[in-house]
């Protein structure tokens, strides 16, 4: 008997630079196609060849290259081209997309030990928390973003909840035009407190940014080191007694930990609908030196995610209705060009993260491309905006109005009309009202780094120093040398309630 051996063929997509995850130092990457998944390999000279997984599946990777759209980055950078990519984080000249998504860490101090934890006091072994002065300095530099001031902030950790004086940070933020506010928060204090939940909301967050790993107990044991379930019910509960209406579920994805999960926690959303507005999941990142097993083991990405949610929802919601975050920027700059303003573009790298929006009809799980032909869509805004910018306004005004068209829903399109007519955060809030949207947002770890998604980022960290750092450089490279040269020494009782 002869044994057919299995012959893969390596298809080369692109070459790249990353990073060694063990040294950190830019390496030549190159991204290949095997076996109908896409899996980054590069080299150092001191630390060996490492491989791993990309993106799950290559024929996704190849849908959503087309959505592909670079953006021109900030007009006032705040750091100078010295070191080359990704250490003049600051943002740099070089940087394409400029800040959607403003974080700003309060704290180190947490009142989890979270074992996938990259950021936490009792794991440092050092106090970072800027002073409120050195925070509204932030948040001031966040504002003064050009050519769009950031829209969006978060406040993150640590535990950011822990702070007394996180509503203030919260009234900043809206003063100086930053209309969305979030909290992250592990939920902690939100239901052991009412009373600090109503003091952040009267404050004027927006969303609360609710770490939620699943419906069973069993995950939180591991991605948490302790059982929280009934913590995250009893946190929604306060934030439903004091009508709010805004939380995002936050889901860390592990494999073989909660990816049987994926289901019951969107199912979950749509029964708490007049309080969830979203259900965003994080494939967990890799930090420190990992065997190449373990790296296999452990690794799941977005096409996983997708290809998961569509057997857990019974193909209510499938693969293909997930689109990538820069879907989008055609109907902006359609807006720009019509409205003569400028609107936040998310011109972050397609294979960032995937996207779709889901209706809640009779129990069912709706997504919004059964009512839109999102391709033919976008592609009329792409004529819009052309038209708009050739001087052709009155014409570009009746092409908005003829593309509604592909808007299958009555209700839909007098939304998205809303929108249209006003140009407002208002009216796209209504929208986000009727919906769930259900992401996945894959952040990159010194395994996966690819310097082009690090250059399109649009979420971003502002730090003390005055830079504005994205978020997988300020995590995987810059994060222990920016908290200490603000750090401070932790006290006994610190140490103790950190």
């Amino acid at each position: 008997m002869v044994l057919e051996r299995k012959v893969v063929v390596l298809t080369l997509l692109k070459e790249t630079k990353s990073i060694c995850p063990i040294c950190y130092k830019v390496v030549d990457a190159r991204i290949y196609q095997s076996d109908g998944r896409v899996v980054i390999e590069k080299s150092c000279s001191e630390h060996g060849s490492f491989e791993d997984l990309y993106w799950g599946d290559y024929e996704q990777y190849k849908r959503v290259q087309r959505f592909r759209r670079d953006g021109a980055g900030v007009e006032n950078p705040r750091s100078k081209v010295a070191k080359g990519c990704p250490y003049d984080c600051g943002l740099c000249p070089n940087h394409k997309s400029y800040t959607i998504l403003g974080i700003i860490d309060v704290t180190n101090r947490c009142n989890l030990r979270c074992p996938i934890c990259f950021a936490n006091a009792a794991a440092a072994g050092y106090l970072y928390e800027p002073s409120k002065e050195e925070i509204f300095a932030m948040i001031d530099n966040l504002a003064a973003n050009r050519p769009v001031s950031t829209k969006a902030l978060q406040f993150s950790g640590g535990e950011p909840t822990l702070r007394e004086d996180l509503p203030e940070f919260v009234r900043r933020a809206h003063e100086v035009g930053i209309s969305h506010v979030e909290v992250n928060t592990n939920g902690i204090r939100i239901a052991n407190s009412l009373e600090y939940a109503k003091k952040l909301a009267e404050a004027g967050v927006s969303t609360f940014y609710l770490q939620f790993d699943g419906v069973r107990n069993e995950p939180y044991l591991t991605t948490r080191g302790v059982d929280l379930l009934s913590i995250k019910l009893k946190a929604l509960e306060n934030l439903r007694k004091i009508g709010h209406e805004s939380t995002v579920l936050v889901v860390t994805l592990v494999r073989g930990v909660n990816d049987d999960q994926l289901g019951d926690i969107i199912r979950f959303a749509a029964d708490n609908f007049d309080i969830i507005r979203c259900v965003n999941v994080q494939p967990v990142s890799i930090t420190g030196r990992i065997d190449k097993q373990k790296l296999r083991e452990y690794r799941i990405t977005i096409p996983d995610f997708m290809r998961l949610v569509e057997e857990q929802t019974e193909g209510q919601i499938t693969r293909d209705d997930f689109y990538p975050v820069p879907t989008v920027v055609p109907f902006a700059r359609a807006m720009a060009a019509l409205k003569g303003k400028a609107y936040p573009e998310f011109t972050m790298h397609e294979h960032c993260g995937m996207a779709t929006f889901i209706f809640v009809e009779d129990g069912k799980l709706v997504p919004i491309t059964r009512y839109a032909n999102v391709d033919a869509f976008m592609a009329e805004m792409d004529q819009v905006a052309q038209l708009a910018l050739a001087g052709k306004k009155t014409r570009a005004r009746m092409k908005m109005i003829t593309s509604l068209r592909h808007l299958k829903v009555k209700v839909l399109s007098s939304l998205l009309s809303g929108v249209i007519k006003e140009g407002s955060y208002s009216a796209l809030g209504q929208l986000m009202r009727r919906v769930i949207m259900v992401s996945s947002m894959h952040f990159m770890d010194g395994y996966n780094f690819d310097l082009e998604r690090v250059q399109r980022c649009g979420i971003h960290y502002a730090v003390p120093d005055g830079r504005i750092i994205p978020f997988c450089t300020m995590n995987t490279l810059h994060r222990v040398e920016v908290e200490r040269k603000f750090a401070k020494a932790l006290t006994a009782e610190q140490m103790q309630a950190a």
